[in-house]
């Protein structure tokens, strides 16, 4: 059984902070469950171009109102707490945080810990654990 509490890994390496984000992976590769699971803070204002080509990612909205542009389709759909999507054909998308959003995300391959996007918006598919 792994028990971790989100108060304690926010004092860790597990929580990564970069440019308009910030990521504390409470389950990671090494903990060998097939994927990561991530609470995830969109800073107000952040506009984040992504493309996960490595990963499928699956995310619940639990606080704030942004919205996520699919680049292939130009659709933009709202976000808000109780909101879910899954990037499962490796999307091209726009992450906009209107207010601060707090985020569960989900890694299939799992995240060994400390990635951040790369210039192509992407996660490498191996990087430096915790």
């Amino acid at each position: 059984m792994i028990v971790r509490d989100l108060n304690e890994a926010v004092t860790t390496r597990r929580r990564v902070v970069t440019k308009g984000w910030e990521s504390t992976r409470l389950l990671l590769k090494d903990d060998a469950m097939g994927f990561s699971f991530h609470i995830t803070t969109i800073y107000a204002g952040a506009e984040l171009p992504m493309h996960y080509q490595n990963h499928l990612e699956s995310v619940y909205c639990i606080s704030g109102q942004g919205s996520i542009e699919d680049l292939a389709t130009g659709q933009v759909h709202p976000i808000r707490p109780g909101v879910m999507y899954a990037l499962d054909k490796h999307d091209r998308h726009v992450l906009r945080g209107e207010t601060e959003m707090v985020m569960a995300c989900t890694f299939n391959p799992p995240l060994n810990g400390l990635e951040v996007h790369d210039a192509t918006g992407a996660y490498p598919l191996e990087a430096e654990a915790v």
